[in-house]
């Protein structure tokens, strides 16, 4: 039996599982909030339709992508990790986000670990970037959670922006 194109991964507290439809509403009205501003929010409909269907795509395009993220326990859809490729990315780069009233639970780290884990699996990477707003402190403690180190010499998207190097050789042995 050949492996499903779209991984569901688990954790102890979270099910990291593909995008569908019905996540549209909420992940529209996080990017529409200011909760986005790292991001590049607040950003419309339309605009948020686009990055939702980045997604989605770089799953047949490039063999990784965005996996929501739900509590285990209930269901609820809390957010959403990726590997985001493609034009607007130099590297290939692990991205995060919770729903508001989510944060402060170590619900980013542990997704972010679980797909980390999984890029040094099944991509065999030696490494991935996360680009981080300087002003987005949970993010940055996030990205110092999972060992990566700040890479003021790596291309990034925005030239503001700080690139944390996440290290997956270790990962993967």
């Amino acid at each position: 039996m050949s492996q499903p194109l779209v991984p569901t991964l688990q954790t102890q507290r979270l099910t990291l599982r593909p995008m569908t439809e019905a996540d549209f509403p909420a992940y529209a009205a996080f990017l529409a909030s200011p909760r986005s501003r790292w991001m590049g929010g607040p950003l419309t409909t339309r605009e948020a339709w686009g990055m939702f269907c980045h997604d989605i795509a770089c799953w047949p395009l490039f063999g990784h992508g965005a996996l929501m993220i739900a509590l285990s326990a209930n269901g609820a859809c809390i957010g959403q990790v990726g590997i985001n490729a493609g034009p607007l990315f130099p590297e290939k780069e692990l991205g995060w986000l919770l729903y508001d009233g989510h944060e402060g639970q170590g619900y980013a780290t542990e997704a972010a670990r679980a797909m980390l884990d999984w890029a040094a699996r099944t991509l065999r990477l030696s490494s991935l970037v996360s680009y981080v707003d300087p002003g987005n402190a949970a993010s940055i403690a996030v990205a110092e959670r999972l060992g990566a180190v700040r890479d003021a010499r790596a291309e990034r998207p925005d030239p503001e922006d700080l690139v944390y190097r996440h290290a997956l050789s270790s990962l993967s042995g």
